[in-house]
């Protein structure tokens, strides 16, 4: 198997070169940063409007039982159909 270090060494100092010409005060994520942040940001948006939609079709009032019972207790564990 070839020596990988001669390579590895010459594209350490191609990125090292690279790195010297970049200013870390002015590295942004640029337009294409912001496209897809403000992408996201709309679909989320666009989820909350949704589910908001549908929890309001939700309708949380429980129905009665037909016994009168309030769903809690023996009896409604003997209603239910459950084996003791």
């Amino acid at each position: 198997m070839p020596d990988m270090s001669a390579s590895a060494n010459l594209a350490m100092t191609h990125v090292a070169t690279l790195a010297k010409e970049l200013d870390e005060n002015k590295v942004t994520p640029g337009v294409l940063g912001f496209i897809v942040f403000a992408v996201m940001a709309v679909g989320v948006w666009f989820l909350m409007k949704s589910m908001n939609r549908h929890m309001g079709r939700v309708n949380f009032e429980e129905q009665p039982s037909p016994d009168g019972s309030s769903g809690t207790g023996p009896s409604a564990e003997r209603a239910g159909g459950s084996t003791a």
